[in-house]
């Protein structure tokens, strides 16, 4: 893995994961982050795609290393701008039980929040912010 900026994964066709990604990139000010949709090209590069399955985690690869669900989620956390970089503190709490309260959210995700039937496309002012 060649990453110089750490790059965000994503479900590109869940509701709940866009928004996501729209409220990290409002708080996400010095442009720290990078994305790429779970369903494309560069997910597949990453190996990120398994028989056409997708991960129901964000992944975030941050200094060549792995991030995956609650574990992804704080260390994003901890980037953004304001007070959001408290919720770190949640890293005390073993990764099984973080863990078992996003996949319990993941795993109900196009049924809470919806699902698109393409990926997003982001708009002129943030197409540099995304790998694809």
């Amino acid at each position: 893995m060649k990453d110089t900026y750490p790059i965000i994964f994503f479900d590109g066709e869940c509701k709940f994961c866009n928004s996501s990604v729209n409220f990290i990139i409002k708080r996400d000010k010095k442009k720290y982050f990078k994305f790429a949709p779970l369903q494309g090209k560069t997910a597949l590069d990453y190996g990120f795609q398994n028989n056409d399955k997708i991960p129901d985690s964000i992944i975030l690869i941050q200094n060549q290393k792995i991030y995956k669900y609650s574990d992804a989620a704080l260390k994003i956390a901890l980037k953004l701008d304001g007070l959001w970089k408290i919720l770190y503190v949640f890293i005390i709490i073993p990764p099984v039980f973080r863990d078992w309260v996003y996949k319990f959210v993941a795993s109900n995700r196009y049924k809470w929040f919806g699902k698109y039937q393409h990926c997003m496309i982001p708009d002129k002012n943030l197409i540099e912010r995304f790998l694809e």
